[in-house]
């Protein structure tokens, strides 16, 4: 069956991965729409090569100098409205959501509603408002396809398995670009030493994240909405060489375990075709050469992001709202070098330390408390400045 693909954020990482995808499959898969920030040159090209019927961007300046280059053969919108358009064009049968931050949660939401497959590589969607997405997937009977290299690792480990067995979700990390830096070494760390990571290539905001473990703490609230697990079965370990995607340990002591190169395009293949297996051109794992494989636990007193994270999870409600809200902000400044690296830990748990939470929110209550920890991360007093 051709699958119609909407891409929310198409030229990201997780866009442009997806489209080499459809690139090696054109037999399988055929773009009906795109959407993506300010990158016209990318997507300029994109659409020259896709043809979409309609893409969105964020700003209508934007909008109206792709649409100068692409002419009258794609329609061109812009805004928050016109990702509610691209997330629910009749044709499309799969929504790709791999927008950056809460953004895409509504987009998502309406695609589910919709009635579309969701390839779900936008993890603030589930951090922000898991219980309304789940809820939604289960009465629209749309399923929720992980594209997160550790949820698919998860995901692809189930494959067969019953979920009474499970005894516990094994997430790996990579440890992120300090992995090994000291508390007094993170005083000193830069924005450009940041976005090193030592694995993965991703965008700013996600690397980031890997920097601080915050991207590890998102990810187990992912999986608890993804796999409907207590938080007291996933745990995280710190897997260097990041071949390891995931692993799961049974109840009889069996651990079963994805590796691969990292390369996010195994992935989204899996998302796109499940749950059937294509050829893709991707550099293979050499198990002989790399020769050894390291894991170590995390540590929280470090990376105290990680420990909120769980804490935020359990709590539930508007807590991981906040969590999410506030860490956007904090990550924000920092890559505009408002703050310091150790502030984004600072403002995410001040704001955490603030928030009343509500219990079992609507998505206006949602809203509301994602507002507030984003006004609250841009004016908080910090001990820790530039």
């Amino acid at each position: 069956m051709l699958e119609r693909v909407v891409i929310l954020g198409s030229t990201g990482s997780i866009g442009t991965s997806t489209l080499e995808v459809i690139r090696q499959h054109r037999d399988l898969f055929e773009v009906i729409a795109l959407a993506a920030g300010t990158n016209v040159s990318e997507m300029v090209k994109q659409v020259h090569e896709f043809h979409p019927k309609i893409v969105s961007m964020a700003t209508q300046e934007a909008a109206e100098k792709v649409q100068l280059e692409v002419g009258d053969q794609t329609k061109v919108i812009w805004g928050e409205e016109a990702l509610l358009e691209i997330a629910t064009q009749p044709e499309a049968t799969y929504v790709v959501s791999s927008l950056v931050g809460s953004r895409g949660l509504p987009p998502t939401l309406a695609a589910i509603q919709a009635g579309k497959k969701i390839g779900i590589a936008n993890k603030e969607t589930l951090v922000t408002a898991g219980h309304l997405v789940t809820q939604a997937a289960r009465e629209a009977n749309v399923p929720l396809l992980p594209i997160d290299s550790e949820h698919s690792a998860i995901f692809q480990c189930l494959h067969g398995e019953r979920k009474v067995d499970i005894e516990r979700l094994i997430v790996t990390a990579s440890g992120g670009s300090f992995r090994d830096w000291t508390r007094e070494q993170l005083k000193e760390a830069t924005v450009e030493k940041a976005l090193k990571h030592p694995n993965w290539s991703m965008g700013a905001k996600v690397t980031i994240d890997s920097a601080t473990l915050m991207n590890k703490g998102l990810e187990v609230i992912e999986a608890h909405w993804l796999f409907g697990l207590s938080y007291d079965y996933i745990d995280v370990m710190v897997h260097p060489q990041s071949i390891i995607h995931s692993m799961i340990e049974f109840n009889d002591g069996a651990v079963m375990a994805q590796l691969g190169t990292p390369d996010m395009k195994v992935p989204i293949q899996y998302a796109l075709t499940y749950p059937h297996r294509y050829p893709l051109q991707t550099q293979r794992l050499d198990l002989i050469t790399l020769s050894r494989l390291d894991f170590r636990a995390p540590d929280l007193e470090r990376f105290p992001c990680l420990k909120m994270a769980y804490d935020a999870g359990r709590i539930g409600g508007t807590m991981t709202t906040v969590l999410n809200a506030a860490n956007e902000i904090a990550v924000e400044r920092f890559l505009n070098h408002e703050l310091p690296f150790l502030a984004i830990e600072e403002t995410v748990e001040r704001a955490l330390e603030a928030h009343d939470p509500v219990k079992d929110p609507t998505l206006e209550a949602i809203e509301e408390a994602d507002q507030w920890a984003r006004n609250f991360a841009r004016n908080v007093q910090l001990s820790i400045s530039l």
